[in-house]
């Protein structure tokens, strides 16, 4: 079986440096315009050359985003941007609009074009279609079932490749085209600054016809009707499936998520893919249980069994809340840079991208002064946390909550 690429999101270097530790093959990212998530830290244009070289250094692809439906302004604005990505050395586009795929041709002929989901590739003429204009890859819209995606890849060229979603969040849209945002806020989810409405919490109302001028309250439960958010998608149970039907690259959403997140996906996806034809049926549960640390949705398989997406709680789940992340090691201690409040006395449990986790019950902290301190207030701050054995730069620290 040919293993798949595994793709991750990085919003910003510390979740690229993550994805690159625990074992991606490639990431997506963006400039500071033009991608579909401006509300992610992003990369400026000195950033976009280091986190490039970065990713390179270590065997890693870079897709760079460019997949806003762009208005007039917008291509004026993009004029040489993609030839600038191509002189940083960016593996490939990922666009949206032919436009803005012509504009990328002409300027950075070298470069792979990805055809990003937001461009509604729904059926094999359309995959055929993005082929002959240039493009290498196309992403799938997240609405195809696995059989669509089967006969998809019969009945396009085999030198065009598929990608579609393994993980993440899913749009209550059609392929993410979205006006909600838009009518609400003020700010355009079709240009990257969805507010994400859907997440929000609503009340439904309903006028009983017996009695005209009094609103009624209609709760589905105590939390609220939940009739846009959609379940989180998660596919890492079927994984021989994807590869059967012909997918070739599975990504993972989430460039506006914590690194917490980015490593835990970016692990269990690689352990998962690397285990097929290996065991993998009996991992799942070990898989599921690494996944379920972070926070998310219920998960759903989305559209890839023809199921309709479904809503989900307005809660997150996660059995696991991020603490730290580790530095580097010095005198038996770990050098941990804290996210979230943690005290002398909590158990911990020390993520490593090699694999090999393990817990420890924090004995004492110091701080970089050598001075001992009972928590780690919530702030950047470095505490040494004696573990009695060598631990991972780039670990994630976590705490059962």
């Amino acid at each position: 079986m040919n293993k798949p690429e595994l793709l991750a999101p990085a919003g910003d270097f510390e979740k690229l440096q993550i994805a690159v530790a625990y074992g991606a093959d490639a990431v997506y990212l963006s400039g500071t315009s033009f991608g579909l998530r401006a509300k992610a830290k992003n990369f400026g244009e000195g950033e976009l050359a280091a986190a490039i070289e970065y990713a390179h250094k270590h065997g890693v692809r870079v897709y760079v985003t460019a997949n806003i439906f762009a208005h007039n302004n917008d291509i004026a604005e993009m004029t040489g941007y993609f030839g600038a990505l191509a002189e940083m050395g960016a593996d490939a586009f990922i666009i949206s609009d032919p436009g803005v795929m012509m504009l990328a041709k002409k300027e950075a002929p070298g470069v792979e074009i990805h055809i990003s989901t937001q461009a509604n590739t729904t059926n094999h003429a359309s995959a055929a279609f993005w082929h002959e204009m240039g493009a290498s890859r196309v992403i799938l819209a997240r609405e195809l079932s696995l059989g669509e995606i089967k006969e998809v890849r019969e009945k396009c060229p085999p030198a065009l490749r598929l990608e579609g979603f393994v993980h993440g969040a899913m749009c209550m849209s059609y392929s993410g085209r979205c006006m909600l945002s838009w009518y609400m806020s003020g700010r355009d989810a079709n240009l990257g600054a969805c507010a994400h409405p859907c997440r929000y919490k609503y009340r439904l109302w309903a006028e009983e016809v017996s009695r005209p001028g009094q609103l009624l309250p209609v709760d589905e439960n105590e939390r609220g009707v939940e009739i846009f958010g959609a379940e989180d998608l998660c596919m890492i149970a079927h994984l021989p499936e994807l590869v059967a039907a012909g997918i070739d690259g599975l990504k993972i959403e989430g460039r506006m998520k914590t690194a917490f997140y980015v490593g835990l996906t970016v692990r269990a996806y690689r352990q998962a893919i690397d285990s097929l034809g290996k065991g993998y049926e009996n991992n799942i549960d070990e898989y599921m249980r690494m996944l379920g640390m972070a926070s998310h949705r219920t998960f759903s398989t989305g559209f890839y069994f023809g199921y309709e997406q479904k809503a989900a709680a307005t809660e997150y789940n996660r059995t696991h809340d991020f603490v730290g992340i580790v530095r580097g090691y010095e005198d038996g201690c770990a050098v941990v840079e804290q996210r979230n409040v943690f005290a002398v006395g909590d158990e911990v449990t020390f993520v490593q991208p090699g694999g090999e986790d393990f817990m420890c019950r924090i004995s004492e902290m110091r701080g970089r002064g050598g001075e001992k301190v009972d928590r780690a207030p919530h702030a950047q701050q470095v505490v040494l946390v004696p573990v009695g054995r060598e631990v991972e730069v780039l670990g994630l620290v976590c705490r059962e909550g």
